[in-house]
């Protein structure tokens, strides 16, 4: 399977999904830090990729995802954005209601 293909089949496959530096215990920069803080607040149930240990992953999700930093935070298969847009999002209360939206697995 390509990384494309993975990447899809990754997406599809977690309601909510971060593509981040590190793992939600032990994050390698800030951003995946505040990131997987504002998911763990906002009561989410979320699984992650660390791209440090993914280097294709690392270089192909840009591109099909025409978003070029991380983290990415992909609810119901839809790209949220990045820590900045997220926190944001939480100050709204909007990031609330997506991640309550967030569909079962299939």
């Amino acid at each position: 399977m390509d990384t494309v293909e993975r990447i899809k089949q990754q997406i599809a496959g977690n309601p909510i999904l971060l593509y981040m530096k590190g793992t939600p215990d032990f994050p390698q920069c800030g951003f995946s830090s505040l990131a997987t803080q504002l998911l763990r607040t906002c009561g989410a149930k979320f699984e992650t990729v660390n791209i440090l240990e993914e280097p294709d992953i690392r270089r192909t999700l840009p591109q099909v995802a025409n978003w070029p930093t991380f983290p990415q935070l992909y609810i119901n298969g839809e790209l949220i954005g990045g820590s900045d847009i997220m926190k944001e999002l939480y100050e709204r209360g909007e990031l609330q209601k997506l991640v309550a939206g967030a569909k079962p697995a299939a």
